[in-house]
């Protein structure tokens, strides 16, 4: 319990730091760069929370799989935050969560087909989703499937694909009735699919 105490607030204080690195960055596609310190006040204890949350879940488990677990957690709560904060999900984050579920694959000798075609499927449909609804799905959606589909393999990632749309839909029909968005405003579905993803890792089938 220690262990995962320390470990969560030490990569909470990095994590917020890289967070705040590449909101400054002139390139970065900010969704409310005047309000980035109001939209971000409640990042760190809730990052915290989740990291040990998560972190202690699997303190139990043996290594390797302890460490992927761990990563995929740490660089999804990551997208978590910078997606509910500034409507992005930014490459430089889903690279190394890519690269390392890669190496989980190959190290942990898990289905190869499985994984690559849940990732070309998923990411080939919500493309398609994307170019039909003219942006109604963001690039970093896509590209976020895409990733998780490395990750999770057909199956979960369909799991994922149906509870983030379920409990997505629910908070958005919430916000529009409660006058807080309408049918127009953009709605980020990042976190709800790298919710699920955690769900599925942590508590439900693992890789």
């Amino acid at each position: 319990m220690l262990t995962s105490i320390i470990l969560s607030l030490v990569l909470t204080f990095f994590g917020s730091r890289w967070i705040n690195f590449l909101y400054k960055l002139p390139t970065a596609p900010l969704s409310f760069p005047n309000e980035i310190q109001s939209r971000a006040r409640f990042r760190i204890p809730l990052l915290a929370i989740i990291l040990l949350v998560t972190f202690n879940n699997v303190a139990q488990v043996q290594t390797p799989l302890q460490i992927y677990l761990m990563a995929a957690n740490f660089f999804l709560a990551l997208i978590i935050f910078t997606d509910f904060e500034q409507y992005v999900i930014f490459d430089r984050m889903l690279l190394p969560l890519a690269g390392v579920g890669i190496l989980a694959v190959i190290h942990l000798d898990l289905p190869v087909a499985d994984r690559f075609a849940a990732a070309l499927i998923g990411g080939g449909i919500f493309f398609l989703i994307a170019m039909i609804t003219h942006g109604g799905i963001g690039g970093g959606d896509v590209k976020l499937i895409f990733v998780l589909g490395i990750w999770l393999g057909l199956e979960n990632l369909l799991s994922v694909v149906i509870m983030a749309c379920i409990v997505g839909g629910i908070v958005a029909a919430a916000l529009i009735l409660f006058r807080q968005k309408n049918r127009q405003s953009y709605f980020a579905y990042g976190p709800y699919f790298a919710l699920a993803t955690m769900y599925i890792l942590y508590y439900a089938k693992g890789l």
